[in-house]
């Protein structure tokens, strides 16, 4: 018996053993090197999380960017925390100060990036956090290079919802990648212009904005790698972001369409 013992002992053993040899193995088989880049890659991913409309979350260099955040800080609780907040225009789908309190309340670091019309319309309580940027500006936020570009309507019966010079759109360049937001615009010579997008946000909505045709010419033109619609929703309701995504995949099949869930 005590034979039979001692052999099933050893056998346990051998197998413990054997186990504690090939996970060692397995750990080996992942470099310094290796473990670096996969660092490195998960700190380069952008992470895209919509919340409703034009407010959305971004994880670019491993931080937080928050654009327009409206109608309630608890609409934000799924979310991580921002480590900074990007603000396009005036209106309430995009500006809400009550929002921008409560979500920057307990952190005194979050800058609320802005342009001056913004600023003008934000209580006191805010203004010492603010930083102001003007169409074509450059500014680095947190290892993140950030310009302002225009945005602003060309059809004559629309030329006062957004006049140019007052609003923002962004284009953040990180790790060699850039991402454009448009704002509330139309299919303006500068956006035409863009070169190298890798992931483009852009709305359509009427009368606000622009035509869904509209929307899928510019973005034939600029050719980002990834297109994301939104802002879609208008006056008499959404705007066909699936016409959208068949325009441009038709025209052009390289360019990615996603369509979130922003509604």
């Amino acid at each position: 018996m005590k034979k039979i013992l001692l052999v099933s002992a050893l056998s346990v053993s051998l197998f413990a053993c054997k186990q504690e040899a090939k996970e060692n193995e397995n750990k080996q088989e992942i470099s310094p090197a290796v473990a670096e880049k996969i660092e490195k890659s998960q700190e380069d991913a952008i992470k895209v999380m919509p919340e409703e409309h034009a407010s959305f979350a971004m994880k670019l260099n491993n931080r937080i960017f928050y654009v327009d955040p409206v109608g309630g800080a608890e609409k934000y609780n799924k979310l991580p925390q921002p480590d900074i907040i990007f603000v396009t225009d005036i209106h309430g789908d995009h500006m809400d100060a009550e929002t921008l309190l409560a979500l920057t309340q307990e952190n005194s670091a979050i800058q609320i990036v802005c342009p001056k019309a913004v600023r003008k319309q934000l209580p006191e309580e805010l203004r010492n956090r603010i930083v102001v940027m003007s169409n074509d500006e450059e500014k680095d936020f947190l290892g993140v290079h950030v310009k302002a570009m225009p945005m602003y309507n060309l059809r004559e019966e629309a030329k006062d919802f957004h006049v140019k010079g007052r609003g923002n759109g962004y284009l953040f360049n990180v790790n060699d990648r850039k991402i454009y937001v448009s704002g509330d615009t139309e299919d303006i010579p500068e956006m035409r212009n863009l070169k190298d997008i890798d992931l483009a946000f852009v709305c359509m909505n009427l009368p606000y904005t622009m035509p869904v045709n509209s929307a899928a010419d510019a973005v034939l033109d600029f050719k980002p790698k990834k297109v994301y619609p939104y802002h879609y929703r208008g006056k008499d309701g959404m705007s066909d972001v699936e016409q959208f995504e068949n325009i441009v995949t038709t025209n052009n099949p390289e360019i990615e369409v996603e369509i979130l869930d922003w509604y």
